[in-house]
């Protein structure tokens, strides 16, 4: 029996010729990341083991994204000690306030995860690097600590569900609507501790930015991690990349599932037949298309995250909010994932549409995604976000409600004040116009 994606991956990087599902491995990491809510606790575990110096100053990742720029003193504590850790220990990667971004933008971005590489992070989003065809996940703060002292980490080796995708998204259909649907279909457990590997023609019509968004939010299906094949996009990706930051220039390898590769299940999804969608309160597998929404009023609109603040977002925000006014009395924030993306924003005139429209337009912070700052819920209020958590009291109070969508539906329910399908307002462009490369000063 051949092996999937993500067991060819493990298995490379354990030594062995072929893994089984199941089957617990210890594997060599090419990253290791964490941020200002779990590293502070991986730093104080890295001392407790007796551990001197960390096994590749270059191998591993610090972003103080989640409360940060600080918001209050406890905030400024857990980055001071993530600092005073990365220049004792001549960490290379230590991305602070001016230089840093929501992580999971700013890695790839860097070039800092390659096709075929195996990366753990002590957040649950960490599966976002699968868009690149690596094996990615989410570790405990330990495990962290132990994979910074010694480079390995042990595995249970998952099973797989296959994701053949065929035809095209149309209209303004995108990533996001994607993954929805597909954790409405398959429930938050549909995928637990299993690869989500995602296959088929339909892939190929994926944008880069619709393939980190999809993979992002992987866990939230219970997945241990998704992942996308190796294809041209891809290495266009890592050419441009490699072009841009000298840490990606190395030599990588791309992996495919063997044909007889074993499934636990195989699930097919026609792209041309999705719609928008959204995940009402209070998991995101409670789905509705936006045409059964209802409507629903609005306190306030999110756009960013680590799952949708890439520049493709800021394109289709701008798209729909330019020229027209975020709704008297609804709080529309705009969060660009990294100071790159904030910076091609300015150049591309994005900002200016967004600031005159009334959106808040800020510095790169996971901020109201986790209920952090720069955006908390009061009591009976309701959020639409890009984010991808809606539990019960995910932005703030645990009476409040929050409705995941893509960067479409958010704008057009920022200017109507209620969910609202983006054709209502303005006919979608073609797909590509939002993926053009990035115009430079």
């Amino acid at each position: 029996m051949g092996m999937t994606m993500t067991q060819k991956i493990l298995a490379s990087h354990a030594g062995l010729e072929k893994v089984e599902a199941g089957q617990l491995i210890e594997a060599k990491l090419d990253l290791v990341l964490g941020n200002d809510i779990t590293a502070p606790v991986a730093i104080k575990e890295f001392a407790k083991i007796g551990a001197q110096g960390v096994f590749d100053k270059a191998r591993i990742a610090l972003v103080p994204d989640h409360f940060a720029p600080n918001k209050d003193i406890k905030a400024a504590e857990q980055c001071k000690l993530m600092r005073e850790f990365a220049l004792a220990k001549g960490i290379v990667n230590y991305f602070e306030v001016g230089e840093m971004g929501i992580e999971h933008a700013l890695i790839p971005e860097h070039g800092l995860v390659m096709p075929g590489e195996l990366v753990i992070g002590a957040d649950s989003h960490t599966c976002t690097y699968g868009a690149v065809g690596a094996f990615s996940t989410g570790v405990g703060s330990t495990d962290m600590a132990a994979g910074m002292a010694t480079g390995t980490a042990w595995f249970k080796v998952p099973e797989a569900i296959r994701f053949e995708l065929s035809g095209k998204m149309g209209g303004w259909v995108a990533g996001k609507d994607l993954i929805l649907h597909i954790i409405g279909l398959i429930g938050v457990d549909g995928a637990l501790y299993e690869s989500m590997e995602f296959s088929g023609q339909g892939v190929a019509s994926l944008t880069m930015d619709e393939r980190f968004t999809i993979a992002n939010m992987a866990i939230e299906a219970g997945a241990k991690n998704g992942i996308f094949p190796v294809d041209e996009r891809t290495r266009e990706w890592a050419a441009s990349v490699a072009s841009r930051y000298p840490e990606a220039k190395r030599t990588y390898k791309e992996y495919s599932p063997d044909a007889d590769a074993r499934y636990a299940r195989e699930v097919a999804i026609d792209l041309s037949r999705l719609e928008p969608t959204v995940s009402f309160p209070h998991l995101p597998s409670n789905t509705k298309t936006v045409s059964k929404a209802g409507g629903l009023k609005m306190d306030q609109v999110v756009i960013g995250s680590c799952t949708n603040g890439r520049i493709e977002d800021l394109r289709v925000a701008a798209a729909i909010l330019g020229g027209r006014r975020v709704a008297k009395g609804l709080r529309c924030i705009i969060l660009p994932a990294t100071q790159a993306i904030y910076l091609q924003a300015l150049r591309e005139g994005l900002v200016e549409k967004l600031v005159e429209a009334g959106a808040a337009v800020s510095t790169p912070t996971c901020g109201p995604c986790l209920g952090g700052h720069m955006g908390i819920l009061a009591k009976g209020e309701r959020a639409l976000a890009t984010t991808n958590r809606n539990f019960v009291g995910r932005m703030g109070h645990p009476e409040s409600e929050v409705y995941l969508a893509s960067p479409a539906v958010a704008a057009a329910s920022a200017v109507t004040g209620r969910i609202t399908d983006p054709a209502e307002i303005q006919a979608p462009p073609e797909r590509e116009t939002f993926s053009r490369p990035a115009v430079r000063a």
